[in-house]
This record gives C-alpha cells, structure tokens and sequence, in this order.
C-alpha cells in the first residue's frame, strides 16, 4: 500500500499524471541490471543496453550470479541502471575538464559503499585520465567499508583509495577535490519495489530527517571541494525536499551554483526537475534515482598540497621487500609493507596516499601484491584481479566453467598441464586467482571470506 501523505510528495515532486503512472510501477518486479568493467574483457549478457551507460545492460530476468566465474572476476559489478546515470552526469562534467599539471584529477566518492557508483567513477576516470587519477572512496560505516574495499578489489584499479571516516575528516583537506560525489543516506522511495519495509517505514518526519542529516554531510565535505570544482548530488528518492530543494539550499548557503537550471531531459523516460534529474518507475526500467551537480564558486582559504608529507615508512621491519615484486606490475610502483602484505601503490600517487594517511583511515590504497614466508613469495588474491597485472608475470592455466566454479568454492582441483609453483587460474582469459602447482594436487590460494558457499555438486 502507498502511504497518502507520500503520494502528495511524489505529486509535487514529479505531477499528478506522472505519478499515477509510478504509482502502478511501484507493483510491478524490480529491474535487474550489470555493468561492465571496460578493462577486464568479457562475453556480455544479453539484454539491452542501458542508454546512460554504453558499459551498462538491462536484463529480462535474475540471473544467479553467485554461479558465473565473470562476477567473482570482477568483470561486471551487478547495478540499479537508474542508479549508473549518476555515472553519465560525472562523465558529462568530466569533459570540461582539463587535467591538473604536475598532479592527478582528484576525485572524492564520499558515501561509496558497497561500490557501485565508485567502480564506474573508477572507469570512467581510467578512460578519460589515463592512470592520471586519484579516486577517494569513502564509507563511514566500517563493516559497510570492508564491502567497499572488496568490491574495490574485486574491480581492480589500484587508483582508488577507501577510508572509512565521517565526512567532517574531510573538512581540513581545504580546496583539495576536484569532484565530489555525494550520494547520499535518503529516505529511499527508490527501493519500494525492492524492500517492502521501505514503504512501511517512510513518513514526512522521516524525509525532513534525511533532508537535514544531507545539509550537514555536504556543509562538512564543502570546504574540501576546490574552487571552481563540482559537487555530483544524488539520492535514490524523489520528493523536492531531498532533491532540488538541498540544490537549493547548497548554492544559497555554503557558496555554489546550480550547473542545471530547468533542464530539458537528456534521454527518453527520465523527468527534468528544476535543478536535475529523477529516474522514476515506469518511466524508466531502473527503481529510481535523483541526481544534480552545484559548482563551487567561493574560493578556497588556502589549499593543502600532498608535496609536503612523505610515503608513510613501512612499520615490519622484520622481512625485506622482494624487488622482484616491483615487476609484476604494467606500471610504476612503490612496495609498501603493511604487516605481513606487501603493497604496491602507484608511484604518481604515492604524495597524495601519504597526505590523505596523514588524516584519514585508509583501509585499501593501491594492491595487495602478496607476502614473504622464508623465501617464498605468495601473491595476493587481489593481484590476481589487478588490471595492472603484468600478463606474464605467472604461468596461466585456463579452466573450465566446472573447475572454475570448484577453484572458486575452494575445493581441490588438479592443472596436470600446468608447470609446478605459483600459477594464475582463469576462465575465458579472465583471472580468477591462484593456486600453488604441487603436481599431483594443488594448494587452492582463493580467499576463505570469497570463496562461493553454495554446495555447486547439487546445481
């Protein structure tokens, strides 16, 4: 049942004859969609593509994706298309940009978790920066920030940077973004067709609850952003007051402009509002989704460069770094050790890690290479999913969809072609993970916390 009092909001929102037409979308089955990763090749699914997002697909029904070897490769992350226009309107700002000389772009994704909007973020910086990018992901909540950064390394770009911090961290990083974007908590109309509960526990207190709890997570994220920089808003709500209502707010109270004022709608389906955009059910096949942007226009009171902090010291002193690990990678790196792994971190950002640890709770940066017992080097799950894996950098044994659904529920398999030692299992050329090549068996290397728990020999 639809609560009165949120009809009266969805009618304001949107209108009375767009509304009676979300309203009967709000009963019918969610959409499902995946959208790829760009640097790791894969067969797509079919269905059709998401026209917000050349990367994106619509698919008619759910598939089980705990049972295909490309998701667990990081080859799709499974997405709300609704939510992927977030990604075109950060695409769409991208392009006035032109890129910082002496420094990377410097991207901040202040509400990431679990990660859907950060691995697009990450795409779409790769494909238009090169590795001449920085990408912040932040979560505040820390179980909710392990997901993250799993995601994260399921995805593979060793450009993003998660911590775990309230947004008021950022506030003495003064000018340092460049782009902020701030999806932020909302009252969440734009999951009614996906949790029941959600349509119970909606009620105006609630929308003016959120509507303040965003005012305060922008006015502290706000002194971070540079000037001239853009701030990306988003929510998965429809009602004014979280939405073209807090545009309002920002560029009237903390110094901004609207970027979009009375737009006109981009693509079929999606409602132009005063200042942005509303995905809606039954308008489009996403479940829902707002999104502006506001550029900065008050400058800066100074801005803190990274130039001054050096790459934090490695705390083990016990067991040296391999140089040899230096080479497994396509790029430049500086190794790190952070207890008993190594890290790789990029060497062009290796200021602004170290800046960004000076103030923040960094739980991932860069890529976890492996680790040193005695003389031997044992890579890490997460190189294995890296795009910046050196391609010859390990023997490679291709599987197939059986074995791979066996390396990845961690049962024994055998690589009787394979060579002894450290080798790199995949499936249609993508890697999963690795395995130690005794001959006769092999010691399956794939993380007990991924591993598929499902009793596949019953599928």
């Amino acid at each position: 049942m639809i609560k009165e009092s949120f009809r009266k909001f969805l009618e304001d929102a949107i209108g009375r004859e767009n509304a009676l037409v979300a309203f009967s979308a709000f009963e019918e089955p969610a959409s499902v969609a995946v959208r790829y990763n760009p640097f790791k090749q894969a067969d797509r699914m079919e269905g059709e593509t998401v026209m917000w997002s050349r990367h994106g697909v619509l698919l008619d029904e759910r598939p089980v994706f705990t049972l295909d070897p490309d998701f667990h490769a990081g080859a799709y992350y499974v997405q709300d298309s609704s939510s992927m226009f977030v990604g075109d309107v950060f695409r769409r700002l991208l392009q006035g940009y032109e890129l910082p000389q002496g420094r990377p772009l410097r991207v901040l994704d202040l509400c990431a978790a679990p990660g859907g909007k950060t691995t697009d973020l990450a795409a779409s910086l790769r494909e238009a920066c090169g590795d001449r990018f920085i990408l912040v992901a932040n979560e505040v909540m820390k179980q909710r920030a392990g997901v993250l950064a799993s995601n994260v390394a399921l995805w593979g770009d060793p450009n993003v940077v998660v911590t775990s911090d309230d947004p008021k961290a950022f506030a003495s990083f003064t000018g340092y973004f460049d782009i902020i974007l701030a999806d932020v908590p909302c009252s969440g109309e734009g999951m009614f067709r996906k949790d029941e509960q959600a349509r119970e526990q909606w009620s105006e207190d609630n929308v003016a609850l959120c509507e303040g709890r965003q005012r305060r997570i922008i006015a502290d994220v706000w002194p971070s952003l540079a000037e001239g920089g853009m701030l990306v808003y988003s929510t998965c709500t429809f009602n004014r007051c979280e939405n073209d209502g807090n545009v309002k707010w920002i560029s009237d109270n903390l110094g901004g402009s609207p970027v979009f004022v009375n737009p006109e709608s981009p693509y079929e389906g999606i409602i132009a509002t005063e200042y942005g955009f509303s995905l809606v059910p039954g308008f489009v096949r996403g479940e829902g989704q707002y999104c502006s942007a506001v550029k900065k226009t008050v400058a800066a009171s100074g801005v803190y460069e990274p130039k001054q902090f050096r790459s934090r010291p490695s705390k083990d002193k016990g067991t040296p770094i391999p140089e040899s690990a230096g080479s497994l990678f396509s790029i430049d790196v500086n190794l790190r050790q952070r207890g008993e792994t190594i890290i790789a971190l990029p060497a062009s950002l290796v200021q602004d890690i170290a800046f960004l640890e000076s103030s923040l709770n960094v739980i991932a940066a860069g890529c976890a290479a492996g680790t040193v017992k005695g003389k031997d080097f044992i890579p890490d799950a997460d190189l294995a999913l890296s795009i910046v894996l050196e391609k010859d950098a390990y023997p490679r044994a291709e599987v197939d969809r059986n074995t791979a659904l066996a390396f990845l529920h961690r049962d024994a398999i055998r690589l009787d072609d394979a060579p002894k030692g450290y080798v790199l299992v995949t499936y249609q050329g993508l890697p999963l993970g690795f395995v130690k090549n005794l001959g006769n068996r092999c010691n399956n290397l794939y993380p007990q916390s991924r591993r598929i728990r499902m009793n596949i020999k019953q599928i």
